[in-house]
This record gives C-alpha cells, sequence and structure tokens, in this order.
C-alpha cells in the first residue's frame, strides 16, 4: 500500500519505517529541511534501538522515501498518517496549531478520497475538528479516523512490529477495511484489532497514559511511607505484584516520572476534564505527587549536607527520563540539576546517549563527561537519575574505590542494599533504608 506520513518526529519515524518493512511505499514529509536532508542520508534525529539500521534498510529497498512537498506528500497515497506535534499550552491544554493547520492544507489540495489517519495524542473531539477543517474547503469524500499509537519509548520498533492491541476509532467501514488489510503483517489474531467509535479512540490513548502514571504516582507515594515506617518498597511491589489483578508492570518507586507523555498527557486530560465541569480530583493528585517526587532526591542530598551545598562536587549519572532513549523532556535529572546549581553546587554529569540534547537546556556550572569513571573524579557524591544498564552492572568495588566519600545517592534503586551496605556505602535511594557508614 501507498502511504503518507505528516510528521517525522519519534511516532512519524517508527509508524513510516515499521510500515515500509512490511512492504509498504511510504512517504514521510517535514517542513524541517535539514531533518529531511539527514533522513534521506540514513541518519535519524532521535536514539530508539533498532530504528536508524530499519529505516537504512527500507530507505535501500525504497520502500522509503522523505519530502519537504505537502503537494508530493498527498498526492503519493490515499491514506494519511497525522504524527504531528501536540505540545501543551501554558494552561495544560493541547495545542493543535499543526494538527489543524495540515487539515487546511489537505482540504485545500484534495483531489480523491482519502483516509486521514490521526496518530497525534489529541483531546477528544480533535477527530470531528479536522473533519470539520477538511469539509470547509471541498466537498470531495474523504474520512478521518483515530489510530492512537502506545510506543514505549526504547522498546517502539519491537512494539510497532508485536503490538498487544491496535485501536481504530472510526465508524466508516471503508476505513476499517483499510486499516484491516494494513495492520494484518502485524497481528496473530483479530481479536488485537480494537474497533471502536472516534471519540472513544481518543480518550483511551489519554486514559491509558493517565492510568500508568497514577500508579507510577501511588507507588511513589507507598515508597515514601516505607521510610518512614521501616518497610521496604522491593518487598511491597513483589508483595502486590503477585497479584493478578495488579501485575508487577510499573510499579518501580524513584525520582518521579517524566518524558514527552505522561506530564504532558495528565495535564491535557485535566484540561479536558476543566471543559468539561468536572473536577478529576486523582489525576490533580497524581501530578501533584509527581512534581514533589521529582525533588525528593534533591531534598534527600540537601538534608545529608545540612543545606551547605555551596562548591559540592556531584557527579550525576543519567540524564534522560528513562533508560534507552536520548529524550530529556521534563526528566527529573533536569529538577534536581537545577536546584543543586541553585543552591551553589557544580554538577559533572554523564549519560550514554543524552548529553546533546540536555546541553540545549544551559543550565549553568554543569560539565559533560565522556565516561561513568571520568564523572566521578573529585565528586562529593554520586547522583544515580537514570537505571541505565551501564550504570546496573556497574562493578561497586570499583566505584568504591573511585568515589573517595562513599556517598551515593540512588534515585531509580538500582543497587542492593545489602551489597552497599557491605561494601561501606551511605547509600539513599527511594522507599529503602538508608545505609549509613558513619
Amino acid at each position: 500500500m501507498n502511504i503518507t506520513i505528516i510528521g517525522t518526529g519519534y511516532v512519524g519515524l517508527v509508524t513510516g519505517t515499521c510500515f515500509a518493512d512490511k512492504g509498504n511505499k511510504v512517504m514521510c514529509m517535514d517542513i524541517d529541511e535539514q531533518k529531511i536532508k539527514k533522513l534521506r542520508e540514513g541518519i535519524i534525529p532521535i536514539y530508539e534501538p533498532g530504528l536508524e539500521l530499519l529505516l537504512k534498510k527500507n530507505i535501500e529497498k525504497n520502500n522509503l522515501c522523505f519530502t519537504l512537498s505537502i503537494d508530493e506528500a498527498l498526492c503519493h497515497s490515499d491514506i494519511i498518517f497525522l504524527a504531528l506535534p501536540t505540545p501543551p499550552n501554558e494552561d495544560g491544554s493541547a495545542d493543535l496549531s499543526h494538527v489543524l493547520k495540515v487539515a487546511h492544507l489537505i482540504g485545500e489540495k484534495i483531489d480523491r478520497y482519502k483516509l486521514i489517519v490521526n496518530k497525534s495524542t489529541v483531546p477528544v473531539g480533535t477527530a470531528d475538528k479536522v473533519k470539520s477543517f477538511i469539509a470547509s474547503h471541498t466537498t470531495i469524500h474523504f474520512d478521518v479516523i483515530s489510530n492512537p499509537e502506545f510506543l514505549r519509548e526504547g522498546m517502539a520498533v519491537e512494539e510497532f512490529m508485536h503490538p498487544d492491541r491496535v485501536i481504530i476509532g472510526t465508524d466508516s467501514e471503508v476505513a476499517q477495511d483499510i486499516m484491516k488489510e494494513l495492520y494484518a503483517p502485524f497481528i496473530l489474531h483479530n481479536a488485537q484489532l480494537v474497533y471502536m467509535d472516534i471519540r472513544s479512540a481518543e480518550m483511551s490513548k489519554y486514559a491509558a497514559n493517565a492510568f500508568l502514571a497514577t500508579r507510577l504516582s501511588f507507588i511513589n507515594e507507598i515508597a515514601n511511607l516505607c521510610e518512614r515506617t521501616g518497610a521496604n518498597i522491593d518487598e511491597v511491589k513483589n508483595g502486590i505484584g503477585y497479584d493478578k489483578r495488579i501485575g508487577h508492570h510499573f510499579l518501580n518507586a524513584g525520582a518521579g516520572y517524566g518524558g514527552s507523555c505522561f506530564p504532558k498527557d495528565v495535564k491535557a486530560l485535566i484540561n479536558t476534564a476543566n471543559d468539561h465541569n468536572y473536577d478529576f480530583q486523582i489525576l490533580k493528585t497524581v501530578d501533584k505527587v509527581n512534581k514533589n517526587q521529582r525533588l525528593i532526591l534533591f531534598d534527600k542530598i540537601n538534608d545529608f549536607y545540612k543545606g551547605q551545598l555551596k562548591n559540592k562536587v556531584f557527579a550525576v549519572w543519567g540524564l534522560a527520563f528513562k533508560p534507552k532513549t536520548d529524550d530529556v523532556r521534563e526528566a527529573s535529572a533536569k529538577y534536581v540539576i537545577k536546584k543543586l546549581v541553585q543552591n551553589g553546587a557544580k554538577v559533572q554529569a554523564y549519560d550514554p546517549k543524552a548529553m546533546n540534547n540536555f546541553m540545549l537546556y544551559g543550565i549553568e556550572h554543569v560539565i559533560y563527561k565522556t565516561s561513568a569513571i571520568n564523572c566521578l573524579l573529585n565528586a562529593d557524591a554520586l547522583i544515580i537519575m537514570t537505571e541505565w544498564d551501564e550504570f546496573k552492572n556497574f562493578d561497586l568495588k570499583k566505584l568504591y574505590n573511585k568515589l573517595p566519600s562513599h556517598i551515593v545517592f540512588d534515585g531509580r534503586n538500582i543497587y542492593d542494599i545489602n551489597a552497599m551496605q557491605s561494601l561501606g556505602f551511605h547509600y539513599e535511594s527511594i522507599g529503602r533504608k538508608k545505609i549509613n557508614n558513619e
């Protein structure tokens, strides 16, 4: 099938590349000239395991190409995926300007039936707006449907190729048949294709992210209570995770969630509720808990040094909001580092993939190191903000020898507290007892 993807961000690139790998002819369109130039050369602007190799392979097979021309993109196919950014406005609502601008262009240029598939995360009712914008320019028949993505950064290619479900929001049998054929190579059985009305599909994306964010804020609250009661969050996590009604996923306590989805989508859903005169109290609390959790490690550090942080040197391992990505949007590391610097501390940081992106924040008094070991040089303490395997598998004896203070603040609970105690570290984590070597 011929497919057009408008927008070459994270969702657009993964979607277009994976569709191309199943033999479709995919054209991706963007207005960023430098990005398109690099993509044509097989260079991707993000780090996502497996994506660059897959992209290069399908460019070579002529299944995947890139353009700056909206006319060329719309002419290429009858299936148009909108994978456009919907950043938050100041009030937390989703900015639909990119989506609606493209809808205008489609309406002005449409010359035959088109299936417009919205992949962007958008508030309930957006498909109706897109349909209205297109219809105001043309009488040609078209369909607008919702096909939300549920990809996790760091596992996006694998999850697109082997989805647990594909949600298709449509009231058109024609559109349903097209989507069924398009997704056939990705599904094992028809139950994975979940059909529903458009507004329910739009809501499903927000509901999924808001629920997962709620789990994370909940387990972080339990972790904070564990510290005050002498319980261990690791044991509690196992105690509830084996309950089939709960499961183990998204029960890792830590220094708060970040990234491009959870913070933005929680705020957007709260805003949607406000627009409909509904007080979404749980989500407001989820958002508040996470804002506090992002700074809980700073509070531990500040307490340990009794507020005397000036000229202290802190090694920070991890800048991305999670491992296997270079995404630093809403990363907890940003908030902790800013507070340290504001209090006169110096920071030397290392991340395997995210340092270039983090540098764009322009935080002063941060020195970027080339390795985890180099990051420890002359450091008064180590702060762990991202659970990269490189850090989890680090030789703890070597860490003890390279970090003279033997002080570690772990915002992701990557080390066994008994091992840290036996080696003589001062070790503070989330929801577990403090290991004190004094």
